[in-house]
């Protein structure tokens, strides 16, 4: 493939990071695998269709261990932290099964009545403002999973607007220059923080992390742990928060669909999963290297080393997989779209985050009958990122008038 056929991503601008479902269209037409130049700046193969996506999330030759990349800058901008969605087996069936084994299904039950409690204290917050307005990311989308994340890892409250800064650093705004100083900042945080549940544990998953072990006695590093608090914190933030502003996004500009979900929530399950095939949080996948050569698609890609991006987005919307797929309908069947993957990598915390998504969206239909964009939606700003799908701000009004005195 000569320099010509690189697709420079970053040359599209705002109106990609806006919509790049028209660009993915195009490239779909054309192939389901493509090389690109990303807005952070390296070269990468896109997958882009459903069936070759799915089956390159499953191929053991594409490694998520960033030691296999061939571009040592791609290595240099993560801290040295083992987590599972970074590891191969048998490093990751190892982390996984005892992370596992702590994120349970009693756990996300036990945080369900919280939830809801978070979720009516953020929009009792926003209906008590004499404006009427609020913004769904930073008032509602981001502090909700915020806070559900850092009471389940036993996080201090008070520093969440920490980890909100490093998070959008590492995972939007890669190859600027804050990623690495960001990364290494919540390193040194949760370093501290460990040490401390180790000396005075509770009743968290950090704590219990630090506790557990496996059926051989197996223990996780203090690296390890670290690297496991590190995915937590961040996939628990930043994935939900996504998929709230960018689900309540499409349902408010389908008014037909809102108005149809406010009607009947027996259809609310089968919504959010439209949220997330429609306009998931995930634009691709983490970071991929080929370990041996692999035909993705027909597209022949060497091993040694080279980058691979495989699309959640543009898989998300491939009419072959999904019918009428640029249409957003809550009735649709959207089971099996990779809003969160496939594979052993598979977000494990999926369950929870459509815990939060569905409560989120209810409580909001059920109390702002009235609720509408504030602002145009071309003039929306999403973050620059191809990895990470999200919006910076979501002006909303929350009343239809303001109330007089």
């Amino acid at each position: 493939m000569s320099e010509e056929d690189i697709i420079d991503l970053a040359a599209l601008g705002e109106d990609f990071a806006r919509d790049p479902h028209p660009v993915y269209a195009e490239l779909r037409a054309r192939g389901p695998v493509h090389r690109v130049l990303l807005p952070e700046g390296f070269t990468a193969w896109l997958v882009v269709g459903y069936e070759a996506a799915r089956a390159a999330l499953a191929d053991p030759r594409l490694s998520n261990d960033m030691r296999n990349a061939k571009d040592a800058d791609l290595t240099d901008l993560v801290a040295d932290t083992p987590n599972m969605l970074m590891s191969d087996p048998p490093r990751h069936t190892r982390l996984r099964k005892l992370v596992v084994k702590e994120f349970t299904p009693r756990r996300i039950r036990a945080l369900e009545g919280r939830v809801e409690q978070i979720t009516h204290e953020l929009i009792d917050a926003m209906l008590a403002r004499p404006e009427g307005t609020a913004d769904l990311v930073t008032d509602f989308a981001y502090p909700l999973p915020a806070t559900v994340i850092c009471e389940l890892l036993g996080v201090p409250f008070d520093d969440r607007g920490k980890f909100h800064a490093w998070s959008t650093e590492i995972t939007k705004r890669l190859g600027d220059g804050g990623a690495q100083t960001a990364m290494g900042e919540l390193v040194g945080y949760l370093t501290a923080l460990l040490e401390d549940k180790r000396e005075r544990p509770g009743d968290d998953l950090l704590s219990a992390l630090v506790q557990t072990s496996g059926e051989d006695e197996d223990t996780l590093s203090t690296e390890e742990l670290v690297g496991m608090a590190v995915l937590l914190l961040i996939a628990g933030q930043e994935t939900t928060t996504g998929l709230i502003a960018n689900g309540m996004l499409a349902l408010l500009r389908h008014p037909d669909q809102l108005a149809d979900l406010r009607a009947d929530f027996s259809l609310l399950e089968g919504a959010v999963e439209e949220m997330l095939r429609y306009s998931g949080p995930t634009g691709t996948s983490l970071h991929r290297f080929t370990t041996a050569a692999v035909d993705i698609g027909g597209v022949v890609i060497p091993g040694g080393g080279e980058l691979v991006l495989i699309g959640n987005t543009p898989a998300n919307q491939d009419p072959e997989r999904f019918p009428d797929a640029s249409r957003f309908d809550i009735r649709r069947d959207a089971g099996g779209h990779l809003a969160f993957g496939h594979g052993i990598h598979a977000c494990f915390g999926a369950p929870l985050a459509r815990v939060e998504a569905r409560a989120a969206v209810r409580a909001l239909l059920e109390r702002c009958p009235d609720l509408t964009l504030d602002i145009d939606p071309g003039a929306l700003k999403w973050h620059p990122s191809v990895m990470m799908r999200g919006l910076t701000d979501l002006p909303v009004r929350v009343r239809a008038t303001v109330p007089a005195g």
